[in-house]
């Protein structure tokens, strides 16, 4: 059996960090997923002047004192990418890429997915289009697979669905070396549509075409509805209230991923809110 944390943060952005720093202090125990090197669209940032306490500065600096105050506080994040995550009678089931973790209550701060869907994508999820290799992999036994990607983590997804699938054909939309098992095709292009009848059988690119029998499409975030089945969302982001409630119940959600406006102080306090709610969530259930 999987060990129960009290609480599972998605995301190690601002809004994930600061959560995770409210479970530390209060003594909970719990899991931070996400990526060491923290959020990704503040290494871009060329000045912020906007944060409070933080004279103004770049976008690296910043991130730099998030990582110096975590590091502080002794909280690790566990790099695995979720795929889903299941509201059960009285807890929650996190599935990783590797791992299944279980948590009684989880905070989504995902942030949101900057790159615009593929044309048909939408259409097609659930019909050929898929979003974790390792939990569809199995119906495309003896199939054809291809894979777009986003991120280099999705080399692992494309390796193990080549365990499977009988052709993987592997779109980067990245500028890395490549570490993939061999029989699986890269194809240096750029996806502009999928299509199919009732289930997907082809994905256009720019120079050429691939018939196939599906279509897993990695990219930083996955679409709410998706990650977290059952939660509402609305206008492409997870309906909140002021304490970061979501439609399920010890589900909460903070940062980007709730709406407008997209800023680091905003999704930061967000996060706290959240954390201090599912810690009530959490005392209530012992009472």
């Amino acid at each position: 059996m999987s060990e129960r944390y009290d609480i599972a943060i998605i995301g190690s952005g601002a809004a994930g960090l600061s959560a995770s720093l409210i479970a530390k202090i209060r003594n909970k125990s719990f899991i931070i997923f996400g990526d060491k090197d923290l959020t990704g669209h503040l290494k871009k940032a060329p000045r912020i002047e906007n944060y409070l306490g933080f004279p103004p500065g770049s976008g690296r600096e910043l991130l730099g004192h998030f990582r110096d105050h975590i590091e502080a506080m002794d909280i690790n994040i566990t790099e695995e990418r979720i795929s889903n995550v299941f509201k059960m009678d009285d807890y929650f089931e996190v599935l990783g890429m590797d791992n299944t973790y279980e948590a009684k209550s989880v905070i989504v701060a995902t942030g949101v997915e900057y790159t615009a869907p593929i044309k048909g994508e939408e259409e097609f999820v659930g019909k050929g289009v898929g979003y974790c290799t390792t939990c569809d992999g199995p119906l495309y036994k003896g199939k054809t697979v291809v894979v777009v990607s986003y991120l280099k983590e999705g080399e692992a997804e494309a390796n193990f669905i080549n365990e499977i699938a009988k052709n993987v054909y592997y779109v980067p939309l990245y500028e890395e070396e490549y570490n993939l098992d061999k029989g699986i095709k890269i194809i240096k292009d750029n996806p502009l549509e999928i299509t199919g009848d009732k289930r997907v059988n082809k994905i256009i690119l720019k120079n050429s075409s691939i018939e196939t029998d599906g279509v897993f499409v990695l990219k930083n975030a996955i679409p709410m509805a998706e990650l977290v089945p059952g939660l509402e969302v609305l206008n492409g982001h997870i309906k909140a209230d002021i304490n970061m409630k979501t439609s399920l119940e010890g589900c909460f959600a903070a940062g980007d991923c709730v709406g407008l406006p997209y800023q680091d102080i905003k999704a930061a306090g967000q996060g706290n809110v959240a954390a201090l709610s599912a810690i009530n969530y959490l005392n209530s259930k012992n009472e």
